[in-house]
């Protein structure tokens, strides 16, 4: 079985200050959101992430485990580990999930002096890039939906 996939969405370099563990769950996440790694594919075994990230495959097995309790990956008999098909939560469990994440966003921005209109332009490029759409970001939103 090959993961030419995930190779590329993989890091390869990592970044000092951050753990090996959260860069590699963030990655994970972000091919997974993307689309670069689609529901149904395969996902490197602990074994095979360890070897081709060349970390320690405690730290590989604690990124699948991660990911599994995120409900991101899910384990088939017979085939392995495969990227598992998301849910679609309600609107108030998809707020509740980046509660955390968007009030330190928030905090890091005001103490940067950093204006709500940019920072609502630097998420929206960011989406982009992505390869979402900008559903409903309107003059409520703090930007303009570009057509």
């Amino acid at each position: 079985m090959r993961y030419s996939t995930h190779r590329d969405s993989l890091p390869r370099r990592f970044r000092p200050g951050v753990s090996l563990y959260e860069q590699i769950v963030y990655a994970a996440k972000k091919a997974i959101v993307s689309g670069q790694i689609r529901p149904g594919d395969p996902f490197p075994s602990v074994r095979v992430l360890s070897r081709e990230l060349k970390i320690n495959p405690n730290t590989a097995h604690k990124v699948v485990t991660q990911l599994m309790t995120a409900g991101l990956l899910e384990s088939r008999p017979g085939i392995g580990t495969v990227v598992a098909e998301l849910p679609e939560a309600r609107k108030i469990e998809r707020t509740q999930l980046l509660g955390r994440e968007i009030e330190q966003l928030a905090v890091e921005a005001k103490k940067l002096g950093i204006p709500l209109q940019e920072v609502v332009a630097s998420i929206s490029e960011h989406w982009r890039k992505l390869g979402g759409q900008q559903p409903g970001i309107g003059a409520e939103g703090g930007g303009r939906e570009k057509r």
